[in-house]
């Protein structure tokens, strides 16, 4: 079995969850805050981004945090493209932790229209693609932003994500497909309706020889994703936290049955920068530990 078959089955068979470390250049100093180091802590962007990969390298050198428990891990860009103990992150995670190294890919996201907000394009995609497949990446991950229950919109979020997905198949890699429904849509279950149905045609197009992943906000009708947590066409469905404290986001998934978590900042809720190792260690493993109990239901 090669690596990628041997990451793929970890995914089909292993209970687990995915860590998602992917805060990029917008979303940094929010996530470097919360762990407890103020703007004024840096004074450009490359020294911000040194902090933040120091922070996910505390993460990811952790005993706590390994194949045990963790399915894979989602990266930024700058991650992949740097060292953790003298090893390409890609490689330390699967080789050293056997994690599966996962790609935020996207560039952000466009102004609202038809209540929803599409990805910014990614004219460089191709070629990040096959450098990230040359550094061992399993796969991709991509967001877009659902707000309201428009059919138009939830349609376009839906079309883009999958034509995307096609160009990141093409090129060896497996897609995590993020079209997130905001905590605060006013209509979320409606719109979880209409989403349902536009991933479900989607997934019934696609070749026998495809999978993707999807990764969905936990919806207000539990096990509303059944069917698709079912589809021979899907690899994992997984979960983000949304907005919601991890002790809320855990019971609410806890009530998917075959949904498992990806979470970001629920999952590094109360580390800090001026934690002891040993302080920081029984932190990150009560996280791990409780995320993980709440995606094995």
């Amino acid at each position: 079995m090669g690596k990628f078959e041997e990451q793929q089955a970890k995914f089909r068979t292993q209970a687990g969850f995915i860590a998602a470390l992917d805060q990029s250049g917008g979303s940094t100093p929010k996530a470097l805050k919360l762990y407890g180091i103020p703007e004024t802590g840096w004074s450009s962007d490359a020294e911000m981004m040194d902090l933040v990969h120091a922070m996910r390298t505390r993460i990811v050198t952790s005993p706590s945090f390994n194949g045990d428990r963790i399915l894979a891990a989602i990266l930024f860009e700058a991650t992949m493209d740097r060292d953790i103990k003298g090893r390409p992150t890609a490689e330390y995670l699967w080789e050293v932790k056997k994690v599966v190294p996962v790609l935020k890919v996207d560039k952000g996201l466009e102004a609202d229209a038809n209540g929803v907000q599409l990805m910014k394009a990614m004219p460089g995609l191709d070629a990040l693609l096959a450098r990230a497949k040359a550094k061992g990446i399993f796969g991709t991950k991509m967001r877009s932003v659902i707000k309201q229950a428009n059919p138009a919109g939830i349609r376009a979020v839906v079309d883009q994500q999958f034509e995307v997905a096609r160009q990141i198949l093409a090129a060896g890699l497996v897609p995590i497909i993020e079209p997130e429904v905001d905590i605060h849509c006013p209509d979320k279950a409606a719109a979880e309706d209409l989403l349902k149905a536009a991933l479900k045609a989607k997934l019934d197009a696609l070749p026998e020889s495809q999978q993707v992943m999807l990764k969905l906000t936990i919806p207000t009708q539990d096990n509303l994703y059944a069917d698709l947590i079912a589809h021979p066409r899907v690899l994992k469905v997984v979960a983000l936290s949304g907005g919601y404290s991890r002790d809320e986001a855990n019971a609410r998934l806890a009530r998917q049955r075959g949904m498992v978590a990806s979470f970001s900042r629920a999952l590094t809720e109360g580390l800090s920068a001026q934690q002891s190792d040993a302080e920081f260690d029984a932190a990150l493993d009560q996280a791990i530990e409780s995320i993980y109990q709440a995606s094995k239901s």
